[in-house]
């Protein structure tokens, strides 16, 4: 059969895995183990609720040989280095050449490309990226020259091996397999020699796969000697030997589990090479009996935001797999959860639509969440860990803010911004035990970034009051905090809208604004349709103007994000500008009697208002005119 050329985007990974990420190039051996252990779970689910493979004969087991012992599981056709092979073969699913071509020669994931392109520097020595694609087997090319697959998909007659030495191609031809399953044979390279030995491979197993739920077997020669002297005997004896727990982890009493149980198993199911944040276990026994084991990533994944994101939970029923691909697990904002769900109480032959309908694994789900939850409230105790967790993930939390009505009390608690006053990161909690006694509300800014929102004339009242301001950077707080709207008793109040500076007024306020009342209607004439409305400000102090929303239109950052998502046929919303009654420019202005000043200025006004929000100006070359107008006047 002719070779076969791998994608591009494989052909990328492989360069990338064999030339960069040595510094754990023993995973190869975790992810062939998942993989073979992922290939057992789909064949028992099989035989347990599909008539066409209840008679087989299925005896699920990993079978490992190395060195010398790789004849004993394969036949080889050549002399070659067998002290240089390692072995894995399943007895599970296996695969026909379609599929070999497809799981083999391909990485389906939107986004792939773009993101392999853009690897640079460090990036490219973070082994987390094998597992967070979904492509361990890819691992096996940092130690292996050469690499061939035999496959026989359970229930077929034909057998295929996938042969490749991972420099672009590869070949699929007929093969020889007895029984179904798929068996990975490893031509080592000089990197990867040291993993054919016994111990080698029995300590990788012991750190990284001891809880897979199927007996995992190590193929080797045991020496020993009978007699003495001149009729002592060297005795080379075959032997096999189980070497894993082949326990469900989740299943066990916490108290005989440890933090590196718990750390080892999340690996084996993440493919993580970090050890988890926090892991949540729950035993729940009575009207529904199910386990569940939770673990929360120190980094996020890489597809946290992709549309075709990898959903992080698998489900069991009675330890049967039934799928790790079904988002109704958990609710999207929790997506970046990775675990178990077992249950005793549903049916093992439930289809998907059933599965997002089924009331008792809605009540699990239900649970879990909260159950989470509660996890990340006793998380946020630790202020260092949990501002680490919420620099990862604390978007998808303001997500469940706008999503989870039932859970948006918790949720709000978990949320946390920068702010004018504190270091770091603060929440609503903290905020209201700051709030000065006679405050109103809770203050807020959104925009582009930090700093700009920092150094916004929005801010000037308030910081001169010692007011604090949450700083809001991210689009999404745009949408999600006018929806929460209150915190407890306390209203949240955007200072980008016209009506926060009410709070602030004095009577010298009043005043200000009555004495200023001509120059805002002359300035209003002039500016016309392109304001919404001009009015005096009590929120600036050193800056001579800024712009707001009305209180019943979407900010200027709100625009944007309708017009990012397609809405491009909105109504256009004019800004009103507000002017401040004791600055110097605007004293000047009322006292200015020339037309042409009075016209530049005030457009000047809105101008520098609307570049500091960010927002493109629709005629540069008029503002810059207008500008050197007034420039060669004060000179």
């Amino acid at each position: 059969m002719a070779k076969r050329k791998f994608k591009t985007e494989v052909n990328q990974l492989l360069h990338l895995i064999i030339h960069s990420l040595y510094s754990h190039n023993e995973i190869f051996l975790r992810e062939l183990i998942s993989n073979a252990s992922d290939a057992l779970d789909k064949l028992k689910y099989l035989t347990l609720t599909d008539q066409a493979f209840k008679n087989l004969n299925f005896d699920p087991r990993i079978d490992i040989s190395f060195g010398s012992d790789v004849q004993k599981i394969i036949t080889l056709s050549d002399d070659r280095d067998k002290k240089k092979m390692i072995t894995v073969s399943d007895t599970g699913i296996g695969m026909n050449d379609k599929e070999l071509e497809e799981n083999l020669g391909t990485i389906a994931r939107s986004g792939t490309q773009d993101f392999l392109k853009s690897l640079t520097g460090d990036a490219r020595k973070d082994s987390n990226l094998i597992g967070e694609f979904g492509v361990g087997f890819y691992s096996s090319f940092m130690v292996a020259e050469k690499i061939e697959v035999i496959s026989k998909r359970a229930g077929e007659d034909a057998a295929y091996k996938w042969i490749s030495d991972g420099k672009g191609n590869y070949e699929i031809i007929d093969a020889d397999r007895d029984q179904n399953g798929t068996t990975v044979i490893l031509h080592l390279n000089d990197a990867g020699a040291e993993f054919a030995d016994r111990w080698s491979i029995e300590g990788i197993i012991e750190k990284y796969s001891n809880h897979i739920p199927f007996p995992i077997f190590i193929h080797y020669k045991d020496t020993r000697y009978e007699g003495a002297g001149v009729d002592r005997k060297e005795i080379k004896e075959q032997k096999v030997e189980q070497v894993n727990a082949a326990s469900a982890l989740w299943r066990r009493p916490k108290k005989e589990l440890t933090d590196v149980d718990y750390n080892e198993f999340y690996k084996t199911i993440s493919h993580d090479t970090e050890d988890p944040l926090l892991h949540i276990h729950t035993r729940a026994e009575g009207t529904m009996e199910y386990n569940t084991l939770f673990y929360i990533p120190q980094k996020a994944p890489i597809d946290l935001f992709w549309a075709d994101y990898n959903p992080g939970v698998k489900l069991y029923i009675k330890r049967v797999f039934i799928t790790d691909d079904e988002r109704e697990l958990m609710p999207h904002y929790l997506r970046f959860v990775c675990g178990v769900i077992d249950s005793e109480d549903l049916p093992l032959n439930i289809s998907r639509e059933m599965l997002q309908k089924n009331r008792i694994l809605t009540n699990i789900k239900n649970a879990s969440v909260k159950k989470i939850l509660g996890g990340l409230i006793n998380l946020k105790k630790e202020k260092e860990k949990y501002d680490s967790f919420y620099k990862e993930f604390g978007r998808p939390l303001k997500e469940g803010a706008y999503q989870d009505f039932s859970n948006r009390d918790t949720i709000v608690e978990l949320l946390q911004f920068k702010s004018t006053i504190s270091e770091g990161y603060t929440g609503f909690t903290e905020y209201k035990e700051r709030m000065k006694p006679d405050q109103k509300a809770i203050y807020y800014v959104t925009g582009e970034n930090e700093q700009n929102l920092r150094n916004s004339p929005l801010l000037e009242a308030y910081n001169e009051k010692d007011i604090e301001v949450l700083l809001m950077d991210d689009e999404i707080d745009e949408i999600v905090i006018p929806s929460i709207g209150r915190y407890k008793d306390i209203e949240l109040k955007s200072v980008n809208r016209s009506d926060a500076a009410d709070d602030l007024k004095t009577r010298e306020d009043k005043e200000s604004e009555k004495k200023i009342d001509p120059l805002i209607k002359k300035v209003r004439k002039i500016l016309g349709d392109e304001v919404k409305d001009v009015r005096a400000s009590t929120r600036l102090s050193d800056s001579p103007s800024c712009i707001v929303a009305d209180e019943k239109d979407p900010t200027l950052q709100m625009q944007q994000i309708l017009k990012s998502i397609g809405q491009k046929d909105l109504p256009e919303v004019k800004p009103v500008l507000e002017i401040n009654p004791n600055h110097e420019i605007i004293k000047k202005l009322e006292a200015a009697d020339n037309r042409e000043i009075l016209e530049d200025v005030s457009r000047l006004l809105l101008e520098q208002a609307l570049l500091l929000e960010g927002v493109e100006l629709k005629d540069p070359p008029t503002f810059v005119k207008r500008l050197n107008r007034i420039l060669n006047k004060s000179l």
